[in-house]
């Protein structure tokens, strides 16, 4: 079988730091490899991959600054579609653009729906509805009026996380620095808790950095910004827990399903996703508020780290992800042919 998976040109794939769409195209190529497909990785220039790459665009346009980003998507996404003959299937991680090609071209397109920027990107979706293939990474993020496949979670490479042989009392945040994000909850519920936290992720919204986070930043509430896959997996195995006190309805949550494999259990604020991530009780606690959350702390003890790691490795994996794309791949072409 022949897969082509189309990864966005924002960052290169896999990404340095951000990049969550750019790493879960990444984790799909290197697994399905393994199963013995042959991958081809759309991506930028720069990107890695044990399979082949296929690139018009030499760096992403988050990555080198000043380039336009229409003009490098155009000529990324056309730059597939002008090939797609060559293809059993296509994967497309990239949104919604690449669906208007989809009439145009024989090879059939799964989509993995990563999100809605807005409802604004709706009806595109809406317009191939019946001649493309949908795939949620939540139930929750289902969109009503669009068809499904299935839901399929994301899958991380389980080689990248360990669980850490003592756990420290302190808290950990670890996500972009947004009020979506709710960085500013997760400090009021580590000093409402008596707890020290360590804030680790990019900074996206600088106002909200400026007059929200940076005025509490002290000895106890402590910003390192970026941390790698290596730091990532050292913040994560040694903290009590990962807050996720987030503000809207989240498709999924990398970094909720990063702590579970690394045993640490994770309080988030019962919203999108959450649900379907977090038994609550079992692997961290779903909770409605700030007051919720410093009373799930104080509860932390209850939680077997090892039955949290166990559990996340068998529903977050990255060879699990690609299993089960493999197996919709499979009930597409025989639905096209």
């Amino acid at each position: 079988m022949k897969v082509a998976v189309l990864s966005p040109v924002a960052w290169r794939t896999p990404p340095v730091h951000y990049g969550p769409w750019e790493q879960m195209a990444s984790n799909l190529c290197e697994e399905l490899l393994k199963l013995g497909v042959d991958v081809t990785l759309f991506a930028s220039a720069d990107s890695l991959t044990a399979g082949k790459l296929d690139a018009v665009v030499e760096q992403g346009y988050e990555t080198k600054k000043g380039q336009d980003a229409k003009v490098l998507e155009c000529l990324h996404i056309s730059n597939l579609m002008e090939k797609a003959d060559g293809f059993d299937i296509i994967h497309n991680h990239f949104d919604f653009l690449p669906l208007t090609y989809s009439k145009l071209i024989r090879t059939p397109m799964i989509t993995t729906i990563h999100g809605f920027s807005s409802e604004n990107i709706v009806p595109v979706y809406q317009k191939y509805n019946n001649n493309t293939f949908y795939v949620s990474i939540s139930n929750a993020d289902r969109h009503p009026k669009l068809h499904y496949l299935a839901t399929v979670y994301n899958g991380l490479n389980l080689s990248n996380f360990s669980i850490s042989e003592s756990k420290e009392d302190n808290l950990l945040f670890f996500g972009r620095i947004h009020p979506d994000k709710g960085t500013a909850e997760a400090i009021a519920i580590a000093k409402k808790s008596n707890r020290k936290l360590i804030i680790a992720g990019i900074v996206q919204d600088e106002n909200y950095f400026k007059k929200e986070i940076e005025p509490q930043l002290d000895d106890d509430i402590v910003f390192i910004g970026h941390a790698g896959p290596d730091k990532r997996n050292e913040l994560m195995g040694a903290s009590a827990a990962l807050l996720h006190p987030i503000n809207f309805d989240e498709p999924f949550g990398l970094s909720v399903a990063e702590a579970m494999l690394c045993g640490t259990p994770v309080i988030a604020f019962n919203r999108g996703s959450m649900p379907e991530l977090i038994e609550d009780g079992i692997s961290g606690f779903l909770v409605d508020d700030v007051d919720g959350a410093v009373k799930a702390v104080e509860r932390l003890s209850e939680i077997d780290h090892v039955a949290v790691a166990e559990t996340a490795h068998e529903r977050f994996s990255a060879e699990t992800m690609a299993k089960n794309y493999l197996a919709l791949y499979y009930k597409i072409l025989e639905k096209s042919f």
